[in-house]
């Protein structure tokens, strides 16, 4: 596995994969790496003959009261996983050489990312546009796949990637769980054992309401119920919503074109899921 952390070393190692490979896919990673993050590099490598990883803890998606210094980073651990999986290319750049002195330009997003995790964290998605551009055109991918489970930043990087006529096919790739459904995530470690026991109640909601909203409820009734039902066992459900595939405005209106979406704090930890509304 060829590792770059400076943008020559980068320019480098991709032109070696393309003249030998071809087709280059990017898995954009945070880093703390687990199993899902390893199926995002398997589906890359269903697209193309040459997979590379990123990881980079960006900090212009995290506001001041969140947990940027508390992310957990093993870069070790992350580079033997990758080595493992098959990645032909790590790419780790630091804040350095992302964000260089006199770097004065931002994404500003609208659309898909206005309400829900744009509403409560403003700057967020403008954070996680820029630098992903930045990715884009650092290492020049033809694809580059990200997680479902992150549902609303998957709508906003197509939306910003087409807006921007940005050369890469992003491609979506399904939520991996755990054996009770819990939604992989690196922020999963800090659930206390009695956090961990009960997390899986939000997958089991999400699916109780999609199940509900079949038999005939009413979408905003069987909405209503989750956030009872989650804040009755220790949840605290910042939303829990139907909403537009792409858009993400809300919708009363459960099919194929909707998303049931939703976020709740447990203990220190804030989970995210989301499941098809059919």
């Amino acid at each position: 596995m060829l590792i770059a952390r400076t943008l020559e070393q980068l320019a480098e190692a991709t032109a070696t994969l393309r003249a030998t490979r071809g087709v280059l896919a990017l898995v954009p990673t945070m880093g703390a790496l687990h199993a899902g993050h390893l199926a995002l590099l398997a589906a890359a490598r269903l697209h193309a003959r040459a997979v590379a990883a990123s990881i980079f803890v960006n900090p212009t998606q995290f506001a001041p009261t969140e947990d940027f210094a508390r992310y957990p980073r093993d870069e070790a651990g992350d580079l033997a996983k990758l080595d493992e999986a098959g990645c032909d290319l790590a790419w780790l750049p630091d804040a350095a050489v992302m964000y260089p002195p006199g770097d004065a330009t931002a994404i500003e997003m609208a659309g898909p990312a206005l309400g829900w995790e744009g509403a409560l964290r403003p700057g967020h998605f403008r954070g996680v546009a820029t630098v992903v551009a930045k990715l884009f055109g650092q290492v020049r991918p033809d694809a580059a796949v990200f997680g479902e489970k992150d549902w609303q930043q998957l709508q906003v990087i197509r939306r910003m990637t087409a807006d921007m006529s940005l050369p890469v096919r992003v491609i979506g790739a399904a939520v991996v769980r755990e054996d009770d459904g819990l939604a992989m995530s690196s922020r999963n470690r800090f659930l206390t054992p009695a956090e961990r026991a009960l997390a899986p109640l939000l997958y089991d909601v999400l699916r109780d309401m999609r199940d509900a909203m079949r038999r005939g409820m009413m979408p905003r009734a069987a909405l209503a119920a989750g956030v009872q039902r989650l804040a009755a066992r220790s949840f605290v459900p910042d939303y829990l919503a139907l909403v537009d595939n792409a858009t993400l405005v809300e919708t009363d209106r459960p099919g194929e074109h909707a998303r049931l979406i939703a976020a709740a704090r447990l203990g220190s930890v804030r989970l995210l899921d989301n499941i098809a509304s059919v």
